[in-house]
């Protein structure tokens, strides 16, 4: 087998399991899953998940399997299939075996089967609502289900009648026969079969019964020979019932489940229903959203793989309890940390305010040289174009200027990064009173890197040649959700959103951009971290998404 390359990371509990596993030769070769619901795209949480998985297998020469749970036909889609299947290959990696539950329903009915011949499942002809109503509670014990001493005889009849169709949804279920009494609720007969009469994007209508996800997930685990079936915490009560389907059911492959502590992020949804009513109410610009936490809408604003994985390697795996909270700017520290070597460095102009530097020829106009990363010389210079009427940023010139306020202001002078100092001299407002034009002189014996060094400023702005600047659209963002606290009942979700995450401006950036692609990434100065948006440019039309800003004060 090939060698991938791997990354070593840090020890963890999962890890060491790993290790005495192979060291004792109770594993010979490791198998890990990822194993998504094609029920919604995926999102950053899932993304902890995914490196998680691949990157244990890949440390010990291992394989990871990318499954699909598709036992919910009801739910599930192939436009979902094709986008997981799109971020985790971004994420950067690849899997060793494709596979989708529905591959095994055979082999799950079968071994169904064998526990209604063993007499550990039966059919009940209760509804929903009284089999919740007798599981009991999480303090108290349920009551046994009148149809739980049906004969074995009985059970196989109604369930190949079930698989055959002749009743209706939810008239019938298929329940393993456990401990109504088990102070574990989930070992309380848990439901494993239902009647749904519903196309599936895999199999089609050939099944009008499904396994539920807690009886399908172990066995699909085993069929697969998974050895270490990596989870949340919320699973770690489901991991008896994980552990009775797969002896219960005889299968020759044993797998373990180990739960590790989830993270979330500050201000971030990541449920799947939310996300989805999002999207559904047209909240958001689909799934791809660059407001969304969804892998594609990481990767439309701008988000690298490296990034996202540095991120993860740096949170590490724990077992924790419910988990943590991760403060969102150390997600944007490994973003700048990735970018700052990569992209280039470049001007623009987010809210344009014209300045006619007067004492510059009117015809004129030269090639100015600037670094396009001062950090990586690698990545060598170009050259912008200079003349006598430019666009500067309007936060850049104030008429009555406060304290310590260094830009232009009325008779004030600045340096314009690598180009000339210009001193304000007038300015011309509109009937509203607002300033829409400056007057300004430039010094010629000031050119950058020509040595000048007669005097100094203590302002350097950023602008672009009016002439030759390409107009832009710049889309700002805010997180989506500012609050997304349980226990508000009378408050819908929706009500939460945000009204400033997204704000559009129109400006200008320098006239080298105009050939600029989808998902090029640069460092507008003392802006932030932009890429071309994929979804909305056009040759004529260049927009670019705020990946993140370009201070902050998180270190790792």
């Amino acid at each position: 087998m090939e060698t991938k390359d791997t990354v070593v990371a840090p020890s963890n509990f999962i890890k060491n399991i790993v290790i005495e596993d192979l060291k004792s030769g109770k594993t010979s070769q490791v198998v890990t899953r990822f194993p998504p619901e094609p029920n919604g795209y995926l999102h950053i949480g899932h993304a902890y998940a995914i490196c998680t998985n691949f990157e244990i297998a890949d440390e010990f020469n291992g394989l990871t399997n990318l499954r699909f749970d598709d036992t919910n036909p009801v739910k599930e889609d192939l436009e979902y299939v094709e986008s997981i299947k799109a971020d985790v290959a971004w994420l950067g990696y690849q899997w060793d075996g494709l596979f989708f539950a529905s591959d095994y329903f055979e082999e799950m009915y079968n071994r169904a089967l064998v526990l209604i011949r063993k007499g550990l499942a039966y059919v009940d002809d209760q509804s929903a609502n009284e089999i919740r109503e007798t599981r009991g509670t999480l303090t108290q014990g349920g009551t046994n289900s009148p149809y739980r001493d049906r004969t074995v005889e009985e059970n196989l009849s109604l369930f190949e009648r079930m698989r055959a169709g002749e009743f209706k949804d939810g008239e019938r279920v298929l329940r393993a026969k456990i401990d109504m009494s088990s102070p574990n609720i989930n070992l309380r007969d848990p439901v494993i079969y239902r009647i749904l009469h519903a196309h599936h994007h895999n199999t089609g209508d050939k099944w009008c019964i499904y396994p539920m996800y807690t009886y399908a997930h172990p066995l699909e685990d085993a069929i697969e020979g998974v050895t270490h079936s990596l989870c949340s915490n919320e699973f770690e009560d489901q991991r008896p019932f994980y552990d009775w389907v797969i002896r219960e059911c005889e299968m020759p492959n044993v797998s373990r489940q180990y739960e590790f502590a989830r993270i979330s992020l500050m201000n971030t949804v990541t449920s799947k229903r939310k996300l989805k009513l999002l999207v559904d109410e047209k909240a958001v610009d689909g799934w791809d959203d660059p407001r969304m936490p969804t892998i594609s809408g990481l990767r439309r604003r701008g988000l690298t793989p490296e990034s996202i994985r540095n991120f993860v390697r740096e949170l590490g795996v724990s077992k924790g309890g419910g988990g943590s909270v991760v403060d969102t700017r150390m997600l944007d520290h490994f973003i700048r940390e990735d970018l700052k070597l990569k992209a280039l460095r470049t001007m623009g102009v987010l809210n344009p305010l014209k300045v006619v530097i007067t004492n510059y020829p009117e015809d004129g106009m030269e090639w100015l040289e600037a670094e396009n990363n001062s950090e990586n010389p690698e990545m060598g210079s170009r050259q912008i174009p200079f003349s006598r009427e430019i666009y500067i940023e309007q936060d850049d010139f104030m008429e009555n200027p406060v304290a310590k306020y260094f830009r232009l202001f009325p008779g004030n002078e600045v340096r314009l990064k690598n180009a000339y100092f210009i001193k304000c001299n007038d300015f011309i407002k509109d009937a509203d009173g607002n300033v829409v034009e400056l007057h300004c002189t430039y010094d010629p014996e000031t050119k950058s890197g020509s040595g000048f060094t007669g005097r100094k400023v203590k302002g350097t702005i950023h602008w672009v040649d009016a002439k030759s600047a390409v107009p832009a659209e710049f889309r700002l963002y805010e997180p989506l959700i500012l609050d997304d606290e349980e226990g508000e009942e009378e408050v819908s979700f929706l009500d939460k959103v945000n009204p400033n995450s997204l704000q559009i401006v129109q400006g200008f950036v320098e006239a080298n951009m105009k050939e600029a692609k989808p998902q090029d990434k640069f460092q507008f100065f003392r802006h932030g971290y932009f890429n071309v948006d994929p979804k909305y440019t056009t040759e004529d039309h260049l927009v670019f998404n705020l990946i993140v800003s370009l201070k902050s004060s998180f270190s790792v």
